[in-house]
């Protein structure tokens, strides 16, 4: 049985793509803040990893401020403080390096599945989200794990393959105003149903993707190609 390593596994992804593996013959091991671990220690990640043998992991564990989050401090440039752009940073990139690095080290063959997002391909519309807007951090972080993924399976080949799913944006009990608004930007007309991710990270934890590696799989219904 092959093993999996989902981290961010208890999120709205995390906890989809955990039971689907689960359901299709995989072995998990989840990995979460909210089961214990904290991905940006760097002294949590080495024994986890040194623990827990797979050969796929597939990062799911972000920051991310969503649509309904109460708002502590504004997100115009002009506002947004410097110590919160290094908070997505550290985690989104910096830990995800960190993670990356270290199941690379334990693991002398495998697969990694990183997440990026549509906001690491385009910015997001600040009239889409209003007077909130959406906090540079994110998409910043974004666009830092596709060229992250880049990087490693340039330099993990030829026994670890590293590729990257840039998802659009996902059904998860968002205001009706805020959907109109997206969904008219899509020309497949609606947000993504949680579950059309399980197919790409399927493929991508398979012999099926052998000779894949640096790619950058994009399932946003069209969102980004306007």
């Amino acid at each position: 049985m092959k093993r999996v390593i989902v981290t961010g596994s208890t999120g709205i992804i995390g906890k989809e793509v955990s039971n689907f593996l689960e359901q299709t013959g995989y072995e998990v091991i989840r990995c979460s803040r909210s089961l214990g671990q904290d991905l940006t220690d760097e002294s949590v990640v080495k024994k986890f990893f040194s623990e827990n043998q797979a050969e796929y992991l597939v990062n799911l564990f972000a920051l991310n401020q969503h649509i309904d989050d109460k708002i502590v401090e504004g997100n115009d440039i002009y506002d947004v403080s410097l110590d919160s752009i290094n908070e997505y940073l550290n985690i989104n990139v910096t830990s995800l390096f960190s993670v990356c690095r270290e199941f690379a080290r334990v693991n002398k063959k495998g697969a990694i599945i990183n997440f990026s997002s549509i906001y690491g391909i385009v910015s997001p519309d600040p009239a889409m989200y209003g007077i909130d807007n959406k906090h540079i951090g994110y998409p910043l972080s974004k666009c830092a794990v596709r060229q992250l993924s880049k990087y490693l399976a340039v330099n993990l080949a030829p026994d670890i393959r590293v590729n990257c799913v840039i998802p659009g944006g996902i059904t998860d009990s968002q205001s009706e105003i805020f959907t109109k608004k997206y969904n008219e930007r899509v020309p497949i007309g609606r947000m993504m149903n949680v579950d059309e991710v399980n197919g790409i990270v399927k493929y991508l934890c398979s012999e099926d993707s052998s000779y894949c590696t640096g790619a950058q799989f994009v399932l946003d219904g069209g969102y980004t190609i306007w």
